[in-house]
């Protein structure tokens, strides 16, 4: 064997299973046919957080006399430069997997990877040539892609997808986004920041419709208080690209309606990368567009595992981590602990961000349980005052009979950076009465987690 491992794509599944698995003493190779670090890091999740920032500093800029502060003239966006800087943010992070990669000793095969049977994986680079590599173990973690529908055909253009949408030419004027999940939500909120008129359309009755719905409800509110066009119940049905201006047929409940922009962002989900892997070859078995694994990640044929965007589960970066280091320790031979997909945190990079863990009140209640909601807005939260971002709430659902924390759903400034204790929390099957003893510090935006938990058993002190 020419390696213990080697694991097809470099994605924040396949290079955090690389590295875990080297740390373990295994041999591994990673086959990547483009940039290290995959989607996530080089079109996804991290140069998108470079974008928003550079929307949340022109918002400030832009409200700088809220906070005492006189500029002369008026700020505008560069939209290259923000572009720029994003390109370059994930390049950084792109050579920090090189290194990583080194450090750890991890060999790099350039080129595409496919399933040969025996262990075997053939490799093909860009000139075409194919060499084959074997190891005890082989790891798939190949990512997905933006999903096309049929009535959305993507050209590139006019009618674009995420990754297009990172390095558009020019700043549009006018923008159609269609889907309004977190990649959806996060580029209207984003190119509206900037000037661009946005309409988002969203075919559930709420925007982030997998958000609980009281969320839901306050993103769109602030959505629109920001100047987002929000159409839900809506579809788009047609789309014309034959002039300037990309022209749309959005049905609604009221009928139908005619809209035209310079660009139609298409955000309505991912499809997994399962092509040309040679699945089919070598019996790996597929169920309902993903592969089929145990939960530790084995599929039909032994010692071929898979994790990420490709099997069932939460399409996101650090679910695919997760399942990477669980996999690899259990080809270690070390006792690792199945995942709980019913504790991962979502995330939702907005203004205001949204962030949640667990159960919605609706799923709560349809599950059967007794309930104790406590819910407390930033509005009247000090540091939220004080930092001038008091739109939003901490929403918590605990379990009446036994304080058990059901679900937790943020909706405001830097909440994302908050679930994380929610989701600890949770791990530990802390009650609702340890939250409120939990002292937390004074001023922070923290705070109203202790007090939602508060509000929940009736004793809230600052509502």
């Amino acid at each position: 064997m020419n390696y213990d491992l080697i694991v097809i794509g470099s994605g924040p599944g396949g290079y955090v299973a690389a590295i875990r698995a080297s740390q373990l003493g295994l041999k591994v190779a990673v086959v990547e046919r483009s940039e290290l670090g995959g989607i996530c890091l080089n079109w996804g999740c991290i140069p998108t957080k470079s974008l928003l920032k550079s929307a949340n500093v022109f918002e400030y800029l832009k409200h700088a006399a809220d906070y005492g502060i006189t500029i002369n003239g008026e700020a505008s966006a560069d939209f290259d430069a923000m572009v720029k800087r994003s390109r370059g943010v994930a390049e950084g992070m792109s050579k920090g997997i090189q290194y990583l990669f080194k450090k750890n000793k991890i060999e790099v095969i350039q080129g595409t990877g496919k399933l040969l049977g025996n262990k075997q994986v053939e490799v093909t680079n860009e000139a075409g040539e194919k060499a084959s590599y074997s190891a005890e173990s082989i790891l798939l973690a190949t990512g997905a892609r933006s999903r096309q529908l049929p009535n959305l055909p993507q050209d590139g253009e006019k009618v674009i997808g995420y990754r297009k949408a990172l390095t558009l030419d020019k700043q549009p004027e006018s923008m159609i986004v269609v889907g309004s999940g977190a990649i959806g939500s996060e580029f209207a909120y984003f190119y509206n920041a900037i000037g661009t008129k946005v309409t988002l359309v969203e075919y559930m009755p709420n925007i982030v419709p997998v958000e609980d719905e009281d969320v839901s409800k306050q993103l769109g509110r602030s959505f629109k208080k920001a100047g987002i066009k929000v159409m839900t119940k809506a579809e788009v049905t047609q789309v014309d690209t034959s002039g300037d201006k990309v022209k749309v047929v959005i049905k609604t409940k009221k009928g139908e309606e005619n809209h035209e922009a310079d660009i139609v962002l298409s955000a309505v989900g991912i499809a997994p990368n399962l092509e040309n892997l040679g699945l089919e070859e070598v019996g790996v078995e597929v169920e309902n567009g993903r592969v089929k694994v145990d939960e530790f990640y084995q599929t039909s044929v032994a010692g071929v595992y898979a994790i990420g965007d490709i099997v069932p589960g939460q399409a996101l970066a650090h679910v695919a981590s997760a399942e990477g280091i669980i996999c690899v320790e259990k080809i270690a031979g070390e006792n690792p602990e199945a995942l709980d997909y019913g504790n991962i945190p979502g995330c939702t990079y907005t203004s205001p961000e949204v962030a949640s863990v667990g159960m919605t009140e609706k799923a709560a209640k349809e599950a059967g349980y007794e309930l104790k909601v406590g819910k407390f807005p930033f509005s009247a939260s000090g540091k939220a005052s004080a930092a001038g971002h008091k739109d939003g709430f901490v929403k918590l659902i605990f379990d009446a009979k036994y304080g058990e924390l059901l679900g937790a759903h943020l909706i405001g400034a830097n909440v994302t950076e908050m679930i994380a204790e929610l989701v600890t929390a949770r791990k530990l099957e802390t009650t609702g009465h340890e939250l409120i003893k939990a002292v937390h510090p004074h001023p922070t935006m923290s705070e109203a987690i202790m007090e939602a938990a508060a509000a929940a058993y009736d004793e809230v002190i600052h509502i």
